[in-house]
């Protein structure tokens, strides 16, 4: 039996994508969301189904748009240019918004917040990032990683996206055996590390990598950096099975 990963809990990967501060938003702003809630409460009972249900696929579904939509999405555009700075700013106050909902388990009205930062600024990666969340507790794993790699393609160094990314390839590596995905996992892991040498949670994601490709020895040598720098992080499941392959190799864990 392959230990389950339990390190990918949606609040885990919430909590490092979250921005350090939040600033407190302008009555504009506010006034910018009232009237985003209210443009959704009273569409319900006039959009057909369909293309309600847009609004919370990652990124509108990728389809090509109804003439209605583009109409609607014009307004919005229009709306937020009045109301914000810029779009980039605009698209990082509805992503604040995004992890908000998720907080709150709303997860489809979080999906449309990060829809609508995605479609303000293309580059911001927490739109992607959150949309991978969405999926992720949707548990559509997939869509959670193909998320999570179109933010990282947009902010290659963020080693806390990388990790995530991670996280999701080794949990659905230990689902369908796909060999991919636990290289690309066991890269994005190292390229982390190498920014951030001091993430604990990444040697130990790391050190699992190893457990399944049976280097048991390595995976020790990992499982204890991890537990060097933060005893918070260690997965005590993952340290029964990792004792059960091979005994620690410096008596420490017995």
């Amino acid at each position: 039996m392959m230990p389950m990963l339990s390190l990918a809990q949606p609040k885990r990967l919430i909590t490092s994508a979250r921005p350090n501060s939040v600033q407190t938003v302008s009555n504009t702003t506010t006034a910018t969301e009232r009237q985003t809630k209210q443009l959704e409460s009273t569409s319900t009972d006039t959009t057909p189904q369909s293309s309600m249900d847009v609004n919370t696929l990652p990124l509108f579904g990728e389809r090509t748009k109804t003439a209605a939509q583009i109409d609607e999405e014009i307004h919005f555009l229009n709306d937020c240019d009045r109301n914000f700075a810029s779009r980039p700013e605009a698209s990082e106050f509805f992503a604040a918004r995004g992890w908000d909902y998720i907080q709150s388990g709303q997860l489809d009205t979080a999906a449309h917040r990060f829809n609508l930062a995605w479609l303000l600024d293309a580059k911001n990666a927490d739109a992607y990032w959150g949309l991978g969340v969405v999926c992720y507790q949707k548990e559509n794993l997939p869509d959670a990683i193909r998320m999570l790699k179109k933010g990282l393609a947009v902010t290659d160094s963020n080693a806390v996206l990388m990790t995530d990314l991670a996280t999701l390839q080794i949990k659905h590596f230990q689902i369908k055996a796909v060999q991919d995905d636990l290289l690309e996992a066991e890269q994005h892991l190292q390229r982390s590390l190498a920014i951030s040498p001091e993430n604990a949670g990444a040697y130990q994601k790391l050190s699992l990598v190893n457990y399944l490709k049976a280097d048991y020895d390595k995976a020790w040598e990992l499982f204890h950096q991890a537990y060097s720098l933060d005893l918070s992080v260690l997965d005590l499941a993952y340290l029964n099975d990792l004792l059960a392959k091979r005994p620690d190799p410096t008596g420490k864990f017995k």
